[in-house]
């Protein structure tokens, strides 16, 4: 009677998911005819399987031996129990699997961004199917995940579903869940208590690793250093990562080649605007949450007419609802195309690179001269007018902005000041911003 043999009716009886999460990472130090002793990675581990799994483990036993042999369960960190700390062991209780040595941390998580709350399609199937597996275990598609995407368009659904899963789950895993723009704030506090190494042990000692917003580490060559050798660590550990991005990794700027090889050493896959079916099943599914009844007809004209965001969706629900109950009727699609007016006109998918080439083919340049570092005041002036104007017409932070003309935040805000001046200093520049602010407009917010 070999271990193995027991190893494959527990495979066979809890399924891939578990069985690869909570029975392959033990191993079988001895197995006698009354005792079975199994070896977990940490005390908290070997404490959760046990709480959890061990009437499976004997049942299986029993199944092949017809005994119910003693198991016994020990850590690769327990420390050896030696002279005086021998008989103060006996006492010593195994770390509740909720208690971990090294504390998990996870953002606030919306109690709604859930995987049963989240509408597959075409659009968005492969990040669902690698989320939805690796928060089970399941390493099918790899232990290492990016997945990018615009805003509003569910990444952050999926990761908060990740989260959920892991913490209602396996609650003994070791989750880090943050935004890269907390990992910075996490470092720079650990560097200025001099808690750097308290900083590395937590990060690198993570079972799932999950980091949001890659792009705000454009520029952080510090930050950029550290994540390196946690991913380093962590990769050759065999542990989970899913890291997201607006962009996918090749096109993250300021990033070293160190970490952009790191981001792009597993799956990465691209969440890309839902086609009008898809949207018709997210406003159909919010409508439901928000008690709002809506004919089939009326949530197509919705899908139609929203483009991008997905978030317009429920600001669009949320202000039906309270015309609705205004007026106190149900709604209609001259009511719809009144909500629709102040949130597709506000909010229309205009991003920095739309407005950078429109401005281009307006000075007859091609939009990859306005990405170049040519100084040329032909190039110069309308790179700084597309600036502008993206700040102007879109809601991305400065070093978006700068991103899609291959600048940081400072050329941006320098460009934005000088043809703010130039429009107060001089007629002709005036007229010219004028001509072209009333062309985006009619082609783009109208």
């Amino acid at each position: 009677m070999t271990w193995q043999q027991i190893d494959k009716r527990l495979q066979d009886k809890l399924g891939a998911s578990i069985y690869n999460l909570r029975i392959t990472p033990l191993q079988c130090v001895s197995f006698a005819s009354d005792t079975i002793e199994l070896r977990g990675p940490d005390r908290f581990f070997c404490s959760w399987v046990a709480d959890n799994y061990m009437t499976d483990i004997q049942a299986a036993i029993k199944d092949y031996t017809g005994r119910k042999p003693k198991i016994i369960f020990k850590a690769d960190d327990e420390p050896p129990k030696t002279g005086a700390s021998r008989t103060a062991a006996k006492s010593e209780q195994l770390c509740l699997p909720t208690i971990n040595k090294t504390p998990t941390f996870v953002r606030t998580l919306n109690p709604r961004y859930v995987f049963d709350e989240f509408v597959v399609g075409d659009c968005n199937a492969i990040a669902h199917s690698a989320c939805h597996a690796l928060a089970e275990g399941d390493t099918s598609f790899g232990r290492c995940l990016y997945v990018s995407s615009s805003t509003g368009l569910g990444k952050s659904h999926l990761t908060h579903a990740v989260a959920h899963y892991i913490l209602e789950n396996a609650p003994g895993i070791r989750l880090n869940y943050l935004s890269a723009q907390q990992l910075t704030s996490e470092m720079v506090n650990s560097i200025q208590k001099h808690k750097m190494e308290s900083f590395k042990t937590r990060f690198q000692s993570s079972d799932v690793l999950m980091l949001e917003d890659l792009q705000a580490l454009a520029g952080r060559a510090k930050t950029q250093e550290e994540l390196g050798s946690i991913l380093d660590i962590l990769m050759e550990s065999g542990k989970t990562i899913i890291l997201t991005g607006v962009q996918p990794p090749r096109e993250l700027s300021n990033i070293t080649d160190g970490v952009r090889s790191r981001l792009s050493s597993g799956l990465i896959t691209t969440i890309t605007e839902p086609d009008t079916e898809t949207k018709a099943a997210i406003i159909a599914r919010k409508a439901r949450g928000l008690k709002i009844t809506l004919s089939e007809e009326q949530v197509w004209h919705i899908a139609e007419r929203i483009k991008g965001d997905m978030r317009q969706v429920k600001s669009a629900l949320v202000g039906i609802k309270a015309k609705m109950a205004l007026r106190g009727q149900a709604a209609d699609v001259e009511m719809i195309n009144e909500v629709l007016a102040n949130i597709v006109n506000q909010l229309k998918a205009l991003d920095p690179a739309m407005i950078r080439d429109y401005i281009a083919r307006q000075f007859k340049l091609q939009p990859e001269e306005l990405l170049s570092k040519s100084r040329k005041k032909n190039i110069a002036f309308p790179r700084q007018v597309s600036m502008y104007f993206s700040r102007k017409y879109t809601r991305n932070a400065l070093s978006e902005i700068g991103r899609a003309f291959n600048r940081d935040h400072s050329t941006v805000v320098h460009s934005v000041r000088v043809i703010s001046k130039a429009i107060n200093n001089d007629l002709s520049i005036q007229g010219q911003i004028k001509m072209l602010d009333q062309k985006i407009r009619a082609k783009f917010l109208t």
